[in-house]
């Protein structure tokens, strides 16, 4: 495992207690412990989403960091491999909570382009990291 894999997992790694805590937090408005909160079916979805992709995500990251070290991406692309899925994650979870931010809101808000950024950025790391993986690395002749 190399540095980079080793420095950039330690810090995907410090937000899964923010996911922790997400979870715990939309347990409590699912068990209407939070119901002052007065949220509609849509915005306990979108939460619901939201807090389902980052975990998710943040998993994704984690194996992309070491697929990373494998592939015959360049130094620069091998960075945008890396960033991409933490950025990602965060982004796309992002999007599907400021989606549904506000009172009685029960269709996303123009903050779902956070959303589609999030995904551009994901299938921009996908496709970096297929290419360098289904690549030949290239050999000193």
């Amino acid at each position: 495992m190399t540095r980079e894999t080793k420095k950039t997992s330690g810090f995907i790694l410090l937000t899964v207690p923010s996911i922790i805590y997400g979870g715990y937090f939309l347990l409590t408005i699912l068990s209407g412990q939070q119901e002052y909160l007065a949220l509609t079916h849509f915005q306990k979805s979108m939460f619901r989403a939201g807090h389902a992709h980052a975990g998710v995500l943040v998993i994704l990251a984690l194996v992309a960091q070491i697929f990373t070290d494998y592939s015959s991406l360049s130094g620069s692309w091998k960075w945008i491999s890396r960033l991409s899925f933490p950025i990602a994650a965060i982004a796309i979870s992002l999007g599907f909570f400021a989606a549904a931010i506000g009172k009685q809101i029960n269709e996303p808000t123009a903050l779902i382009v956070i959303l589609y950024i999030g995904m551009a950025i994901l299938i921009l790391g996908l496709l970096t990291l297929a290419i360098g993986l289904i690549r030949e690395k290239k050999t000193a002749s």
